[in-house]
């Protein structure tokens, strides 16, 4: 039995409740789960009480997400314009969000909670970039009152660019969720030399696939696990060299075989963690 845990995003197996949640999970033969907590501010009255249901049936909450409000991937240049903390029509709805999102994970003892910074210019001397780290560091904050870590996930830029984010942050409560496909998804970065430079920061691990479409306008194709460009030999080896409370959590976001998939991709992964 590997000694790091290895868990599944909850959206990636879209249900409608939680009981439904569960349900699949268990299809899944997976015990640990990365939550999506947006809904429980957005439903409350459908998922109010998930996280007591989940561990009342023996599943273990890895870490929570925090979708901002508003976020639109149809395309790469509607991401751009609407994901995480940089739209500014957005950013009060957001901070409200994400207050309530920390009292959530405080209550539950949820640890960590990841999230999309948006898209962070890479040159210091851009107004939108010091905004953007002015309301990163609010944000931390927030969950960091509550006794939260919070880790940013990868993808909307490159590696050097949210290397130095981080340096200038300046906050030991805030990493990375390091996800190897969203940088062949964005084609913004290399997924081995990128989970090089961000190794040090790294507090959780997707488990997703891809393959580039080579036009950083462009979405790239995601995959099944093992299916895409992710070369996973060498990235499990660098994961290995992580903290073992480190953990792989397995997304899969596109296909209409989600749950025969995130097998799939468990029984590809479990002899490499």
């Amino acid at each position: 039995m590997s000694k790091r845990n290895l868990a599944v995003c909850s959206w990636s197996l879209r249900p409608r409740d939680p009981v439904e949640l569960l349900e699949r999970l268990r299809a899944t033969g997976l015990n640990r789960v990365q939550l999506a907590l947006a809904p429980m501010v957005a439903q409350p009255e459908v998922w109010r009480g998930a996280i007591d249901a989940l561990r009342a049936n023996g599943i273990v909450i890895e870490s929570g997400m925090l979708a901002m409000a508003s976020e639109d991937y149809s395309t790469i240049e509607r991401i751009r314009e609407t994901g995480g903390v940089r739209p500014d029509a957005h950013w009060p709805a957001n901070r409200a969000r994400t207050a309530h999102v920390a009292d959530i994970a405080q209550t539950y003892g949820v640890s960590l909670v990841t999230f999309h910074a948006g898209f962070l210019p890479a040159h210091s001397d851009i107004d939108a970039r010091a905004t953007m780290i002015n309301r990163l560091r609010e944000v931390i904050d927030l969950f960091a009152t509550a006794g939260v870590h919070v880790a940013f996930e990868t993808g909307q830029e490159s590696a050097a660019t949210l290397h130095g984010v981080l340096e200038e942050l300046n906050r030991p409560e805030a990493g990375v969720n390091f996800d190897p496909a969203n940088m062949l998804l964005y084609g913004l970065d290399e997924p081995l030399s990128a989970f090089q430079k961000l190794l040090p920061w790294v507090r959780q691990v997707h488990a997703k696939d891809a393959i580039a479409s080579g036009n950083t306008s462009v979405w790239g194709k995601e995959t099944a696990v093992g299916a895409g460009q992710v070369p996973w030999k060498e990235f499990m080896e660098l994961v290995r060299t992580l903290p073992s409370h480190v953990a792989v959590v397995i997304e899969r976001e596109g296909g209409e075989r989600r749950v025969e998939e995130i097998i799939s991709a468990k029984n590809f992964l479990q002899p490499m963690l």
